[in-house]
Formats: C-alpha cells, structure tokens, sequence
C-alpha cells in the first residue's frame, strides 16, 4: 500500500502546469519539425517557423508557449490500494496545485476560467476551478495526466450521434473545413467513437493526451480497423489543403487519434477535438516517495531557426492612411510599427453597447488598428507578457458596427473571418491582418510599451496600447474582401489532387 501525502499531490499539480506553459511535447516538437522541412508553400512554412522559434524562446526563457494559458484539465488514475494523507478533496487538491501554478510570481499564468459562465462571467482570477476526470483503477500508485486546453482549439469542438450505417470519415471530412483555423493548425485530431455522447467526448479529449506516433503507424502499418482509420484520416484530412493557420498547405494534422468503446446497436456518436499547435500535456506518477519529478525536453530537439523579417514590408500605425491600406495585397507580409490598441470579447460588447446608447467612447479608433489579444501580465523586465492573438471570428457581430460608427481602419488576429465580417470589411475599404496564433512570446517581443487605456476591471480583456516595433502579420482579408483563408485552402487541396475541389 502506497501512501500519497496531500502536499505531493499538490506540488506535483504545480510543478506540471509550469512545466507544460512553456514545454512542448518532444515528440510533437519533432512532428511538427518534420512537416517544416517538408511543406511547401511558403505561407505555412513561415507560419511553422514562428511557432518553432516561439516554441524555443519559450523552453529558454521559461515564459508561456500561448497566451491563452488553458483551461486546466487533469486525468487521474487512482489505484484502490493507495491510500491518502490529506484532509482536502481530489477536486481541492488539484485545484491547490493550479492556483500556485498560475499565480507563480516568476512565470505568472493568464487566468482564464470565468465562473457563474450563462451569467455574470466573473474571473476567478487563479485560473480554478480544473476540469477533472478520475477513475478508480487496481494498483498501489497514481497515474497523472496535467493538460492545458485552450478557448480556441475547445471552441471547435464537436459531436454528431451518426446512425450506423453512416461513414466516420465522411463526417470528418465534412466537418473539418467547418472549424475553420481558429485551432491553429497544425495539430492533433482527437476522436471518440462509441459508447454514449458524453462518454463520445471524454474519449476524443482523452485520446489526445497519447504521443504523437502517427509516423510509426505508417512506417509498420496498420494492425487493427482503428489504426487504418487514423491512416486514412491522417492522409485525407491532409488532402484537405486547409494548412498551417489555414493559409493552405500539405500539413492541417501532425496526427489523428482515436479511442473507441462498445455503443448501443441504434447509436454510432462521434466526437472530434482538436489539439491546437500549443499542445500542452505531461504525465507523471504518484508512489508515495514524493513530489513527481518532470525531466525537460532537450534544445537539441528544437531546429536552430531564426525569423526573417526582411521579407516584410514596414508600416507606419500612426501614420496610415485607406489609401495606404488599399494598396495592400492579399498574402503580404507587413511588419507593423507604431501604436497599436486591443481588445476581444467582452471590450467589444461594451463598446458596442455604448455606441448603442449614444455614450462617447473612452478611446478614439479613427484610423487605427485593434488587435484582439488578452495578454499575459508581464514579468521580470518584461514590458508586456506573451501576447499571441485570438480567434477573430468571435468578433465578427461586432464588426460592421465598429468600423462604420468609430473610423476604424484594420483589425488584427488569428485565423479567417466570417462572411458578414469580410462584407464589412469590403463595403468599409478596411482590411485584417493576422498573425500567428501559436507564437505569443515571439510576438510579445515586438512590443515595446504597453499602458491599460480603457477598462481596467476586465483585466485581460481590457482596451490596451501597444507601442510595437517590426511585427510580423500577414494580409488575411484585403480592402476588396479577398480572404487567404478562402484562396489559399483552396489552391493547395487542388495541388494536392487527392480531393475535388468544390467551385464556388
């Protein structure tokens, strides 16, 4: 019998979780290295570079690898022999262990979780409570496994209760192209099959805590109908196109993932979750000799790369005019210079509301650019935290309104916009630039200075200004409604040749 103190328990929680902000997988490192060295089209390339370069910087300088630090999920396998000293719950325990991760003072985490969630949507402000799972299992030890989710990958989430006789890949590849690129591909497919919706779900989230192995399923085979399922998933979802950040290319998924369980004979529910390209998991085990002891990943694994930003063309923030704007290609490189504001979700829903009211704005937007991040609180020296951008798409009901009652010129964030957002944008001569959702710590480099102008009380989600220098974003959406996100897929899935291309 194995006894598990309370404080190893909670140590090992806190330990994992600063661990996993700013360490990648190995394995998923060497993954998506490899799709570096073999993808072709030179958008994705250089999206794939910037989360390689991030990826390391954060290794070196023990800051986090997105700036949405996760919801924090937590597995655990406990064996009916163990035996606990403690006076606190699993669920208390676990949630000791992230509070002293998220608030430690040397690599302070963003607090993401919001309580009362159909309601007020008050910041718990330590980032608690987790979501665990737990099973009683035989054995004297206790299994761990620490995953750091975060709101973009979660948000693409989904779940269909197909009838029987219905094809699974068929669905996937049906649905796939419908999460757009606010996952931040590329990443890792997770899929649960069987058993009953919820049981669906948990299988599809638990299967992508495995490592990243698919390249050893090729090089031997398949041995079972799961394994061809993941070959045939991992190849077709590819043909796809979609690329990193959905700017098209030869790699969407470093790999596909399932776990299965029996169903009823009238059901066949399907769930799919992806995991975003800052895939955050590491496990450990509990013996009762103390704390777990977590061995980082070594630099070797990392490619020795370095951003290039002489391709990039260098703008004036506070000098730019619709008709500078106008000469803008899609595809094309900028490097952003001057003052830049902020603000997401809940800024948005005020200003909105307040122009709904006929209240002046605290902050004059005529001809300036917002980008839509909630940052980390800096640290150390550090003038502002990793600040990577969100998935713009949640903006878009407000974007017809914020561009034609405030003068708005441009917007930066993640992946692709909506249709009513890129009709907006066309009928307002605006434009979106994105930048890579997945290198927060390599953007966070470009900013210069930071002051909180607008909204204080949100806390991340507050209206800040940005002083930046030379960062890097792509046109994604120009003055004329042309979408990357539209074009480029488009191009690369009939490059690849393996699936149609659909007109229209």
């Amino acid at each position: 019998m194995s006894v598990i103190r309370q404080e190893d328990l909670i140590q090992s929680i806190a330990d994992a979780f600063q661990f996993i902000s700013y360490y990648h997988p190995q394995d998923y490192i060497q993954a998506l290295t490899a799709a570096y060295e073999r993808e072709a089209s030179p958008a994705a390339r250089d999206a794939m570079a910037q989360i390689l370069i991030n990826s390391r910087m954060c290794t070196e300088g023990h800051r986090p690898i997105c700036q949405d630090t996760g919801i924090a999920l937590v597995f655990l396998k406990v064996g009916m022999d163990v035996r606990w000293e403690a006076d606190m719950s699993l669920q208390a325990m676990v949630d000791e262990g992230v509070r002293r991760a998220y608030q430690h003072p040397d690599n302070t985490l963003r607090a993401s979780v919001l309580l009362d969630p159909a309601g007020e949507r008050r910041n718990s402000r330590d980032n608690t409570p987790a979501v665990v799972h737990m099973e009683i299992v035989p054995g004297d030890h206790v299994e761990v496994i620490c995953a750091a989710k975060g709101g973009g990958s979660e948000n693409k989430s989904k779940l269909a209760m197909l009838n029987p006789s219905d094809s699974i890949v068929d669905w996937v590849l049906k649905t796939v192209p419908t999460m757009g690129a606010g996952w931040c591909p590329p990443g890792i497919l997770g899929l649960g099959i069987g058993g009953t919706p919820e049981k669906a779900m948990l299988l599809a989230k638990e299967s992508l805590m495995a490592p990243v192995d698919i390249h050893e399923l090729i090089a031997r085979g398949p041995q079972n109908r799961v394994e061809a399922l993941r070959l045939e998933l991992y190849e077709k979802v590819n043909a796809l196109g979609i690329g990193a950040q959905g700017l098209g290319g030869l790699t969407t998924v470093l790999d596909v993932k399932i776990l299965d369980y029996p169903t009823h004979a009238a059901s066949l529910p399907v769930a799919m979750i992806p995991n975003c390209a800052a895939t955050r998991h590491v496990h450990f085990h509990l013996d009762g000799s103390g704390p777990a002891v977590l061995t980082p990943p070594s630099l070797e694994d990392w490619p020795q790369l370095e951003y290039d930003a002489s391709k990039g063309k260098r703008v004036n923030l506070d000098t730019i005019t619709r008709e500078d704007v106008a000469g803008w290609q899609p595809g094309d490189v900028l490097l952003l210079n001057g003052r830049l504001l902020t603000g997401r979700d809940a800024a948005h829903k005020r200003l909105t509301q307040m122009l709904d009211e006929g209240k002046p704005l605290p902050v004059d937007f005529a001809n300036r650019f917002i980008y839509y991040v909630g940052p980390v609180d800096p640290v150390r020296d550090e003038v502002m935290g990793p600040a990577g951008p969100t998935t713009a798409t949640r903006m878009d009901k407000f974007t017809r309104q914020m561009l034609e009652q405030t003068g708005l010129l441009g917007m930066v964030g993640k992946a692709e916009r909506g249709p009513a957002a890129i009709e907006a944008i066309k009928d307002n001569q605006a434009v979106y630039l994105m930048a890579v959702g997945g290198a927060a710590y390599l953007v966070s480099k470009a900013i210069q200075a930071s002051r909180v102008v607008a909204f204080e009380d949100l806390g991340m989600e507050a209206i800040y200004e940005f002083e930046v220098k030379d960062m890097p974003v792509t046109v994604a959406v120009d003055s004329r409604g042309t979408s990357v996100h539209d074009t480029g897929p488009k191009e690369w899935r009939g490059r690849i040749g393996k699936i149609p291309v659909v007109a229209g």
